[in-house]
């Protein structure tokens, strides 16, 4: 008799507080950073990078989740946020974004993507 397998959940990868890569990143996963990455990071997921992680280079995601150091040039493709906590420096190119409070940037941000019933 054949079991029934569970759907396969999504791929989430981690890279913990202590560990440094130097390189770039491709995943179809999602991902969460909580170390530090020297690169350029790919994901068709979601970022996650904790309040220790600290990346320097490109992102490029479908959705991010930020709190820790960022200089890099960051391209979100859906919702980007900008927790309390996150110091980014480098420009953005996103549909939406949500900016806590105590949130630092500094750069330019760029909204693209559809609207619906927007005015040209």
């Amino acid at each position: 008799m054949a079991k029934n397998l569970p759907t396969e959940a999504p791929n989430i990868n981690l890279i913990v507080q202590g560990t440094t890569i130097t390189g770039d990143i491709v995943t179809n996963g999602d991902i969460r950073i909580d170390g530090q990455l020297k690169g350029k990071l790919l994901s068709s997921g979601r970022v996650v990078i904790g309040a220790t992680g600290v990346v320097e280079g490109e992102i490029e995601c479908k959705n991010g989740d930020f709190s820790g150091t960022i200089q890099a040039k960051v391209k979100v493709s859906e919702l980007l946020m900008l927790k309390a906590s996150v110091k980014l420096s480098g420009d953005i190119t996103t549909s939406k974004l949500a900016v806590e409070p105590g949130a630092l940037f500094t750069g330019h941000c760029s909204m693209e993507g559809a609207r619906n019933g927007s005015a040209k």
